[in-house]
């Protein structure tokens, strides 16, 4: 016979409320008994009935097992509330450095000449003295880089003329000098007429027979 799903309401008869009760808290302890047999867990059950009486089932000291209960708790509340007030200083960081952000922006946006109809005499001159600081800044970096090209320059200037000058004393002393390496020497043979010739790379010379 299969049995019928039990509405979980109060049960409003008495005698049957009591008759439940009964069976469900003896089910209870003997659940609670196996699985801490079973699986080794440490566990504490207490039970107060309706009119008032204690039942209670616990595998080891009750008092011991409260107590960690209640250390557990009060670590984890605690860990809980660390934890939201670093939230809450992440957020505090956070708004205070996209409100940094807007700032910077602004300031940059007024000193490419954006938005200075708010600005004030004062203000207009800060920014003209901020203007005229950077554009220093600027025109003295511009001037060393053209200082450092300009000596790159003049330095590879006064390599080519040394060395147009080391050819042109090369040339004016010996125009003709060919050096030996330069020389080829070909022998070409005549197999029909069996005459033997010789051939030269260079300059001329006369051969006395």
């Amino acid at each position: 016979m299969v049995r019928g799903k039990i509405e979980m309401k109060k049960i409003e008869n008495a005698t049957s409320r009591q008759v439940t009760f009964s069976k469900r808290r003896n089910g209870l302890l003997k659940k609670a008994y196996e699985l801490s047999q079973l699986c080794d867990a440490q566990i504490s059950l207490i039970i107060f009935s309706q009119r008032g009486r204690l039942y209670e089932f616990s595998n080891s000291d009750m008092k011991k097992t409260i107590e960690r209960y209640r250390k557990y708790t009060r670590d984890h509340e605690t860990s809980s509330h660390n934890s939201e007030i670093y939230i809450q200083q992440l957020k505090q960081e956070a708004s205070h450095l996209i409100t940094k952000i807007e700032l910077l922006e602004f300031q940059k946006r007024k000193l490419l000449g954006q938005e200075l109809a708010s600005c004030s005499l004062e203000e207009l001159q800060e920014i003209d003295s901020q203007l005229q600081i950077s554009l220093g800044k600027v025109r003295a970096r511009k001037a060393r880089l053209f200082r450092e090209q300009l000596e790159k320059l003049k330095a590879k200037g006064k390599q080519l003329l040394e060395e147009n000058v080391q050819l042109h004393q090369m040339t004016v002393m010996d125009p003709w000098r060919v050096s030996i390496d330069q020389q080829e020497k070909f022998r070409v043979v005549d197999l029909n007429l069996e005459v033997q010739t010789d051939l030269y790379i260079g300059l001329p010379e006369r051969h006395c027979k």
